[in-house]
C-alpha cells in the first residue's frame, strides 16, 4: 500500500512539473508582425522580417520553394529542421514567418523561420 502511495505521489509531483515547465516555454501572445503581400516584402531592406501568406506551389531543390500569393512569386528557403513535421501541398494555405534574403547579383529569397498551415 505504501508502494502504491509513493509511485502515485511521485507521478503527481512529475506532472505537474511537466505542466509548469510547458508553462515556462511560452511566449508573447498578442499583436504581431502583419502579413504582406510577396510584392511588398521583395521591396523590403535585406533582413526585414516579414509574415506571408500563400501556397507553396513547388520544390525547387536545396530546401528552396517557389511560395505564391496574388501579388507574384518568390523563393523560400525552409530549412529541413524548420517543417516540424508538417506536411503541405500546393493547395495548402501557408503563414510563413521570416526575413528577407538579398544578395549582391541574385534574386531575393525569403529565409523561412516557422510555417504553419493556414485555419
Amino acid at each position: 500500500m505504501k508502494k502504491i502511495f509513493a509511485v502515485s505521489a511521485l507521478a503527481l509531483v512529475l506532472g505537474m512539473s511537466g505542466a509548469a515547465s510547458a508553462q515556462m516555454n511560452g511566449g508573447f501572445q498578442g499583436p504581431g508582425l502583419q502579413p504582406m503581400s510577396v510584392a511588398d516584402a521583395l521591396k523590403l531592406n535585406d533582413d526585414t522580417a516579414v509574415v506571408l501568406v500563400g501556397q507553396i506551389e513547388r520544390s525547387l531543390g536545396d530546401e528552396k520553394y517557389l511560395f505564391k500569393d496574388a501579388s507574384g512569386s518568390v523563393t523560400v528557403e525552409i530549412d529541413n529542421e524548420d517543417w516540424r513535421g508538417l506536411n503541405v501541398t500546393p493547395q495548402d494555405t501557408v503563414i510563413l514567418n521570416g526575413e528577407v534574403d538579398k544578395e549582391m547579383f541574385k534574386d531575393t529569397k525569403i529565409d523561412v523561420d516557422s510555417i504553419a498551415l493556414k485555419k
